[in-house]
Order: C-alpha cells, then sequence, then structure tokens
C-alpha cells in the first residue's frame, strides 16, 4: 500500500495540509545510528536509502524508499520511544513531508488506513530484509551486484548509472577491490559496459 492510494478524503486532507516539507539533496543523512527519532518520513520526491552500519564502520544497504512511502524503522523507533537501528540517507534529491510523532499517533487513533499503510510498509521491508539476508547468505558476488544494479536503474529509470565501484561496495558490504574484478568480468560476460563513475547496463 502506498500513502498516495489512502482513499478517506479527511486523512488526504490532513496529510495535504501537513507543512512541514523539506527539501534535501542528495548525500543528506536525515537518521543516523542511535539517534532518536523525532519526526515520521514521509517521501514526496525523489528516493533515499536504508542502510545498516556496523562498528568497524562497514554498511549494508537494506533497502530503497520512494515517493509514497516511508521508513517503517523510523515509524518504530519514533513510536516507541527508542533510538533508530539504521542510517537513512538521501539517495537522490528529495522533497519529504516530516510527521511529527504526535501526528502519527492520532493519525493510528483515527484513521484506520494509516494501520494499514504502516502494516503494508512492515510487510514489503520484512520481505526486502528477507532478500538481502538470502542475497547474502545464497549468492554469489556476481549476482548480488547485477541485482543491485537493476535495483538502480529502476530506480533512476536508467540504464546508465553515475555510481562509483566504491559506492557500490559500500552498499553491498564488501572491499573495492572485489567489487573491481567482479563487474570486470561482468563486462566481459557482455552484461555491462564500465566507463570513469558510470556503468551501462547492456
Amino acid at each position: 500500500m502506498n500513502i498516495h492510494e489512502i482513499s478517506d478524503p479527511e486523512f488526504r486532507k490532513e496529510i495535504a495540509e501537513s507543512r512541514d516539507l523539506k527539501l534535501f539533496p542528495a548525500g543528506s543523512v536525515i537518521l543516523d545510528i542511535d539517534s532518536y527519532v523525532n519526526y515520521i518520513p514521509l517521501i514526496v520526491s525523489g528516493s533515499i536509502k536504508v542502510i545498516r552500519t556496523e562498528e568497524d564502520g562497514r554498511e549494508i544497504l537494506l533497502y530503497y524508499l520512494t515517493p509514497g512511502e516511508s521508513c517503517i524503522s523510523s515509524i518504530l523507533s519514533g513510536l516507541t520511544q527508542g533510538t533508530s537501528k539504521v542510517k537513512v540517507i538521501v539517495e537522490e534529491d528529495a522533497e519529504i513531508l516530516m510527521i511529527s510523532l504526535q501526528q502519527a499517533k492520532e493519525w493510528l487513533r483515527k484513521y484506520p488506513e494509516w494501520t494499514d499503510f504502516i502494516f503494508s510498509l512492515y510487510q514489503r521491508r520484512f520481505e526486502d530484509l528477507l532478500e538481502v539476508v538470502n542475497s547474502v547468505a545464497f549468492q554469489k558476488v556476481d549476482a548480488r551486484i547485477l541485482h543491485l544494479l537493476n535495483q538502480k536503474s529502476q530506480l533512476y529509470k536508467s540504464k546508465e548509472l553515475n555510481v562509483t565501484h566504491q559506492q557500490l561496495a559500500d552498499e553491498l558490504g564488501i572491499t573495492r577491490e572485489a567489487v573491481s574484478r567482479v563487474l570486470k568480468q561482468i563486462e566481459t560476460d557482455g552484461k555491462i559496459k564500465l566507463s570513469r563513475n558510470k556503468i551501462t547496463l547492456l
């Protein structure tokens, strides 16, 4: 379920009248590990990525969020007054509606569709996390890289991706050297074309 699919006219009116709309450039960290959640982000345009960071600095991409979606981790941490277990970073310039915790709690009481929206987010993100676990545990590095490139292609609606080997390594939680080596093999197999800071899916 997407927030744009809300049918209750009164609820849609309240969402439209929410005034705390903020613009974030790509690369902005809107939520960090162990920070308290004061607002729930609702994506209006652009996209954000949710990652898990380990103490040694390694990161792994959990999932992307696109317009009409929100971060279930932020919602759960905010509503339970806990700290965030993930880092949320803007992938491409984004407009984000910052919903206050008080407003989010009030909507739970007033609008069943808000509850449905949260549960649908939870289910979708749980499936995403299962996919990440399956990928790390059972897939070879080349399959993981191709999957990530296809995700980015769908996100940006383009076969040409402005992405570095280091960025891919960070999101996959592996070394840049491993990414570069495997990308070269994938190029040899005729599935991609490599150029400086750009990868084209064939």
